[in-house]
C-alpha cells in the first residue's frame, strides 16, 4: 500500500522559498502570479493492508518526524 504526505507551512508562516520562486517567475515574464507557497510530498509504501491503520500509522509518523507541527500542515492520501 502507497501513502502520500503533502506538508504545507501554516497560514502566516513566512515562506521564502516561496518568495523566491515567485519572484523568479516574474523574472521569466509570468506575470500575474502572487501567493507562492512551496511545500513537499512525501512517499511511503506501508505494509498495512487495512487503509485506515496504515492512515493511522502515516498519521503517527507525520505527528513524530515527518512535519513540524509547530509551523506545518500535513494531510495523508493513502493510494
Amino acid at each position: 500500500m502507497k501513502a502520500r504526505v503533502y506538508v504545507m507551512l501554516k497560514n502566516g508562516v513566512l515562506d521564502p522559498q516561496g518568495a523566491a520562486v515567485q519572484h523568479a517567475l516574474g523574472a521569466l515574464g509570468f506575470d500575474g502570479v502572487s501567493g507562492v507557497r512551496q511545500g513537499k510530498v512525501i512517499e511511503l509504501d506501508i505494509t498495512a493492508t487495512d487503509s485506515a491503520a496504515a492512515k493511522a500509522q502515516v498519521e503517527e509518523m507525520c505527528e513524530k518526524l515527518l512535519a513540524n507541527t509547530v509551523i506545518e500542515n500535513y494531510s495523508v492520501e493513502i493510494v
